[in-house]
């Protein structure tokens, strides 16, 4: 299985040297490669929050 990056507990940010570091929070997932397990127990699909989204004030 690939990365879930619809998961909650995935992460994902870029260091100085320009590479990518990507993690499983909960440390469900294969390191090398990182891929997600099948059938992950602790797969929680990401709500709009966690996805750096916000709500736009509502309309007086």
């Amino acid at each position: 299985m690939a990365i879930r990056d619809d998961c909650r507990h995935y992460s994902s940010r870029t260091v100085a040297s320009g590479d990518v570091v990507q993690r499983c929070r909960v440390d469900a997932a294969e390191l090398a490669p990182f891929a997600c397990p099948e059938g992950c127990l602790f797969f929680e699909p990401r709500s709009i929050t966690d996805a750096g989204w916000s709500r736009a004030p509502e309309p007086d």
